[in-house]
């Protein structure tokens, strides 16, 4: 039997934040680097934020379908978006909080 082809069904690019797509840059951009996937402290080290926020983002990230990794397995973070779409790494803004308390 000859059948005709189905239509070509395109694979949606994935879905994410600007916030979320700087993560998943920084992660690609770490692999690249050290050939091996950051830890958690490396993430906070460059975003400067807390623990809390980073282990929240990691987990939004893996309920999202963009990220997978080993429970217990330091490291294992894997990335599962192509490098084609990720958005191009910035260096994180630092507000800068200006104090009220004079110097004497």
């Amino acid at each position: 039997m000859n059948q005709m082809p189905g239509p070509c069904l395109a694979i949606p690019a994935p879905s994410f934040t600007p916030k979320q797509g700087q993560y998943l840059a920084f992660i690609y951009a770490y692999i690249q680097l050290n050939g091996r996937s950051p830890a958690e402290a490396d993430l906070q080290g460059y975003f400067r934020v807390t623990p809390p926020s980073i282990h929240q983002m990691v987990l939004t990230l893996e309920r999202a379908g963009l990220i997978s990794r080993q429970p217990g397995v330091a490291r294992s973070i894997q990335l599962l978006v192509k490098p084609e779409a990720l958005p191009i790494l910035r260096r994180p803004e630092f507000q800068i909080v200006k104090s009220a308390v004079q110097s004497y």
